[in-house]
């Protein structure tokens, strides 16, 4: 019994790492990028999503496991920001693909 609980164990902490980089990544970018980019595209403003990000790398920190209640808010603050809003920053700072 003690070789499963290690073995979720480790999963746990694969999970957390990952959510831990992405959300440091997320964080990083935000700040990277010009304020008017963010209202631009009809989102939050840039002091907004970096206080949200904070605030989920903090949850991260904080939380013993990303499947918590503090994990999971962070998780899906840092999913928002990463599929919908760096995105349309990114077009918007390069201009239209063609």
């Amino acid at each position: 019994m003690g070789r499963v609980n290690g073995i979720a164990g480790n999963i746990l902490w694969l999970l957390q790492l990952g959510a831990l980089a992405m959300t440091v990544f997320a964080l990083v970018h935000a700040i990277r990028q010009r304020p008017d980019a963010f209202t631009a595209v009809d989102k939050l403003t840039k002091p907004a999503w970096v206080a949200i990000l904070c605030a989920a790398l903090v949850g991260l920190l904080l939380a013993r496991t990303p499947v918590g209640i503090l994990g999971i808010a962070a998780i899906v603050a840092t999913g928002v920001y990463l599929a919908d809003v760096r995105p349309k920053v990114d077009e918007v700072q390069r201009g239209p693909r063609w």
